[in-house]
């Protein structure tokens, strides 16, 4: 009641005196005031315009968000709307996040007489400082000339990609490759650090064994047909696929490497 007052006699008397003689913060008048402006704001926003918003959001991710996602995003924007607002709108006209494609490629083939190193890692996915933990995983990618598989080195402390290689087939080289760069680019010192994958031929291989044991590196392994024990690899691919590829069509293998590039950087 008391800010209602001094707005309508703001042209009368200086809004400090009136907060003095009144018993009321200058601050809070102000606050009040902006989140009137916030309310009015949000109830001027129709629907038109806020589709008009919501339409611009999913276009811009693709189509990967459902709506609590883009509700997120619009609070982000300044947009203050509800939201189940937003989902009775995008229910409405027909907007949802896509879905993932079914086929499926194996990636993993344990069926050999490899060394197989434990599960050193345990799925301590929060290292306390960056490179004491990597891990790796092979994922893939459909064009119209065949194949593209894409392997990953992540920096557990942070989730960043630090290494990477694409290839048009699944031998060895593909890991060495990404863990190659990825010790080019980091360099890491001053205490050990643990290698994470699963049981792949690859990852179990002798040449890429030399390789961890010539920079330093600890092998661990997930158990076997356990994906949640390299878990941070799963959620990163899955973003990749569902958040950027899907949908997409590639006519070559150079066309869906620009596009996994892209992301990557």
């Amino acid at each position: 009641m008391k800010y209602a007052f001094i707005d309508r006699h703001r042209s009368v008397w200086p809004v400090s005196v009136q907060c003095r003689v009144l018993g009321v913060s200058a601050s809070g008048y102000h606050q009040h005031r902006l989140r009137r402006a916030r309310i009015a704001q949000r109830r001027h926003l129709t629907d038109e315009a806020l589709l008009g918003h919501i339409r611009a959001v999913h276009a811009e991710t693709r189509g990967a968000y459902g709506w609590p996602r883009l509700w997120r995003e619009l609070l982000k924007r300044g947009l203050r709307v509800g939201k189940q607002r937003v989902q009775r709108l995008m229910q409405k006209h027909g907007i949802r996040a896509r879905g993932r494609r079914r086929f499926r490629v194996a990636t993993t083939d344990s069926r050999h007489d490899l060394p197989i190193a434990p599960n050193r890692l345990e799925r301590n996915f929060l290292p306390p400082r960056p490179d004491t933990a990597w891990s790796g995983d092979i994922t893939y990618i459909a064009t119209e000339e065949g194949w593209l598989f894409l392997a990953v080195v992540i920096d557990l402390f942070s989730r960043r990609v630090v290494g990477w290689s694409l290839q048009p087939h699944m031998e060895r080289s593909l890991v060495i490759d990404a863990l190659e760069m990825a010790w080019q680019q980091r360099r890491p010192s001053g205490g050990e650090l643990l290698f994470h994958s699963d049981r792949g031929s690859q990852y179990a291989s002798r040449d890429f064994t030399r390789l961890l044991d010539r920079h330093g590196i600890t092998a661990s392994m997930s158990r076997r047909g356990n994906c949640w024990d390299n878990a941070c690899s799963e959620t990163l691919f899955g973003s990749l696929k569902v958040e950027w590829l899907d949908g997409q069509r590639f006519a070559t293998i150079r066309e869906a490497k620009d596009a996994v590039l892209e992301w990557l950087r």
